[in-house]
């Protein structure tokens, strides 16, 4: 972890998130089409249970997504979108006691799932959508800005860089620089470099391998790369198979400085990021 990053404590929404150690963010999509568990938690009383499950495998954080953004995903229309997501946040901020955030890029469902007690804006447009930075200004939680070239719809279509790893910290660094300006506290922001949002495989490796670079930029760093096909294509494995690679992956990112690994397997990723952590701070 970076000095300027180390320790840090997150205020979610009145829940603390410290950074004196890596944390894992539970994933809960409340979608029927999201890549991995697309279907599994529409019901409530599900998405309940399994949220529930997660803090007790070890997860720090419960991110609630409303909307798919695999490859070809096609956007949501806000009114369902608030209809899956806010019930959902509503309903776990009375059940458990970790910081929940909130997987979105619209400043509409980014307001009501805060009044609905979410803690956290995990941004994939990093604050792009119009009204997006003067709503995390007004909310006054913790915001994860990420990189993604293109949108979910074409951005694996072709992705190109010349430095894929410079290029990102560059993007990001002027996002921070973005949201600073409109008033949103650098202490209050965080970074993930968007594995698998339009980059190809060997970009994915030059980034996981670069992610040293991302985190000398002195913010927290958050990545996700569970499950996902940097996974399935490098070894061949469908979807029910990328467990060990999914946890070699968060172990080497860990190692490179990441804070805050989100994955949909927390019992396992925890103890990998357990071993990885030790390991780097020996």
């Amino acid at each position: 972890m970076t000095a300027a990053s180390e320790g840090a404590v997150l205020d979610c929404g009145g829940r603390p998130l410290s950074l004196d150690r890596p944390r894992i963010m539970g994933v809960l999509n409340v979608t029927p089409d999201s890549f991995s568990d697309g279907g599994h938690f529409l019901d409530l009383e599900r998405a309940r249970a399994h949220a529930r499950q997660m803090v007790a495998e070890g997860a720090d954080v419960i991110d609630v997504g409303g909307e798919s953004s695999r490859p070809g995903a096609n956007p949501v229309p806000l009114e369902q979108e608030l209809d899956r997501v806010i019930p959902v946040v509503e309903a776990l901020a009375g059940e458990v006691d970790c910081p929940i955030s909130v997987d979105t890029y619209k400043p509409q469902v980014a307001q009501a799932a805060v009044a609905a007690g979410a803690g956290l804006l995990n941004d994939i447009r990093a604050l792009q959508e119009p009204g997006a930075l003067e709503a995390a200004a007004s909310l006054g939680v913790p915001v994860c800005l990420m990189h993604m070239q293109g949108r979910p719809q074409t951005m694996q279509a072709a992705p190109e860089y010349r430095d894929v790893v410079a290029e990102v910290a560059d993007f990001l660094a002027a996002r921070v620089a973005a949201a600073e300006a409109a008033g949103v506290p650098r202490a209050s922001l965080l970074l993930d470099p968007g594995f698998g949002f339009g980059k190809t495989l060997a970009h994915n490796y030059q980034l996981l391998r670069g992610l040293d670079r991302i985190a000398a930029l002195g913010l927290p760093v958050l990545v996700g790369m569970s499950r996902k096909s940097m996974i399935g294509q490098l070894l061949e494995r469908p979807l029910e198979e990328r467990l060990a690679g999914s946890l070699g992956a968060a172990a080497v990112a860990v190692f490179q400085g990441a804070h805050i690994v989100r994955t949909h397997d927390v019992a396992a990723t925890a103890d990998a990021v357990r071993v990885a952590a030790a390991a780097a701070s020996a």
